[in-house]
Formats: structure tokens, sequence, C-alpha cells
């Protein structure tokens, strides 16, 4: 790291939130694997039932990673070292092969984690503080009328809020992705403010003819968008992503994609192909910028200067943002 580099640049601390840290897809019942989010080392894993749960990595009893060699039974995770078991909704060990005693302190963290949108989600707050807030289910995602999900991940090695910053930066569309003119937009905040809703709208020309289309971007705290293109009669599109940090400075992004079928064949494949060409656009942005504590801004960076005010609420401790 340049000596300059870290003049200028400020590190934030990991925001609270729901995060993805798994596609649904990426693990079955029985299966077990070791996650890294939240700068901490963590087992994920499938109950014989089906449900998804998060603990902590490390055995209280000799330190073994429950994610190298453990294995489900029922509903806990077997240590891989002496067999003892924890329980995946409360962390607590239910069994220990020779001993009738289970010390009130044989427990590991968990997490609370919900699955929704083909992705599991797990609740981080630096104090530990239960879910504050929920999101909702995005109903396209699995209905009959829309193609199967279609999924990407980056890796991306900056702080997930410096991501989440280009929903609010309207300017960067015409140098980053090459429009004409930077989209006019409206901006809304809302459910205890936690929630943010973008769109512009505009005449566009499509295989199905001619439409005032609207793009709407939805935010529900730092860790979740959507993008929705409405306006053409019975047809829709859907990119759904979750920004999660692994550590202050890298991010999983992971993003899923959908359409309506009577669209699939006409422009849906080009429109899942643009989006995810206009990610890879802002990737060498993201990977060789500095954050910013307190940026030089200019009388149109109207709605960046808004956001740095509303992140504020997802840091425990005051973030330089």
């Amino acid at each position: 790291m340049s000596r300059n580099f870290k003049e200028n640049h400020t590190d934030l601390p990991i925001p609270n939130g729901w995060f993805a840290v798994a596609f649904s897809r990426d693990i079955v019942p029985g299966e077990v694997k070791s996650i890294h989010y939240f700068d901490t080392d963590l087992v994920l894993f499938r109950t014989r039932e089906g449900d998804a749960r998060v603990l902590d990595a490390y055995c209280p009893h000799i330190g073994a990673h429950l994610g190298e060699g453990g294995r489900v039974v029922g509903d806990a995770v077997r240590c891989p070292f002496h067999g003892w078991q924890f329980n995946g909704e409360s962390g607590q060990c239910t069994h220990i092969p020779y001993s009738e005693r289970i010390p009130p302190a044989a427990r590991v963290r968990a997490w609370s984690v919900v699955e929704r949108n083909e992705m599991i989600f797990v609740w981080h707050h630096d104090q530990d503080k239960p879910p504050q807030w929920d999101f909702p289910v995005a109903p396209e995602i699995g209905h009959e009328d829309w193609t199967e999900a279609r999924v990407m991940m980056l890796d991306v090695p900056i702080h997930s809020q410096d991501m989440h910053e280009n929903n609010m930066d309207p300017q960067h569309f015409k140098t980053v992705h090459g429009m004409a003119e930077a989209p006019p937009s409206n901006v809304a905040y809302g459910e205890g403010g936690r929630y943010t809703r973008v769109q512009h709208t505009s005449e566009q020309q499509t295989p199905m003819g001619t439409f005032e289309m609207t793009l709407v971007r939805e935010s529900w705290g730092l860790g979740l968008s959507s993008v929705r293109s409405v306006g053409m009669p019975g047809a829709g599109l859907l990119m759904y992503s979750s920004t999660s940090p692994v550590s202050p400075n890298q991010t999983h992004s992971r993003w899923v994609f959908t359409v309506t079928k009577n669209l699939a064949d006409i422009a849906g494949e080009e429109w899942i192909t643009n989006l995810s060409a206009g990610v890879q656009d802002d990737m060498r942005i993201w990977s060789n910028k500095v954050h910013r504590a307190q940026p030089v801004l200019c009388e149109a960076d109207k709605e960046l200067s808004e956001f740095r005010q509303w992140v504020k609420q997802f840091y425990s401790t005051p973030a330089g943002s």
C-alpha cells in the first residue's frame, strides 16, 4: 500500500444490516461450508430439514474450526475434533458423546439467518443487537411467468459503502457507462429511513415498441438493492443484488437476474448481458480508489451529499463517511 494511498484513504467500519453470505443453490441439506464475512470466520450449514444456519466457526472446547471436517447431525453441526454438537439456531451445545453433563459455556454465537430471493442472508450488528428491520421478498424471483434466476458474484477490493454509492451518483453514468446525459432522478426515503428509491423515466425504443420506461432502483440498508425496468405492458426485468462485507476493504457482490418469459428471447439475454457488462465497467474504478471521508463536492452532487448523511445510521460508531 503506497504512502499517498494511506494519506488519502479513510477506513470505514463494517456496517450493520442484512447481507448475503451465499446463494441458496450453493448449499444442500447436510452440507457444511467455511465462510468468512464481517471480518469473522463462520460456518454455514443446512440442517437435514433444509434450514440454513450460520455459527461462529471455532468450537469453545479446544478450538477446532466447525467448518473444516464438521458434519450435520439433524439440526446441529458436529465438531470434527471431539464430536461436540451445536444447535444451528441457538448455538448451544446439545450433545457431548463422552459426557452426560454439558458445561453452560459450551456454546457458540448463532447468527440470525433469513433465506429469500435466492440468497442466504445474515444479520450483522457491531454491538450484537438483534435484527432491527426487515426487507421484502422479490415476487418476480421464482414466479412461473419469470425465467429461472441467473446469478453472478464479484469479489471487489473495496468497502461496500463505496459500491452502494453508485446508486446516488448519476453523473458517473456519463463518464463510466457512456450515457449521453446523466439520467434525471427522483430520490425518496422511507421505512424508517432505511429504504431508498431512485427512479428516472425516459422514452425507450425496444423490440416490443417505443415506451415510456422507468428504471426503479430500491435499496434496503447498505446491503440490498433491486433494479427494475418497468413500462412495457405485461413484461419486466429485475436485477437483485447484495453487497456483503468480507472485511472492511473487501466486498462480495452477488447478483440475481430474471426477466418475464415473454421477453426472454426478444431482449432478455441482451439486457442481462448489458447489465453485467455495466457492472464490469465500474470494477476498475472500485478496485483502485480511496475512500474520501470528506470529499470535495460541487453543487451538482446533491444526491451524493444526501447519501453520505443517510449512511451514518448503519454504523454503531461514528464513521468517517
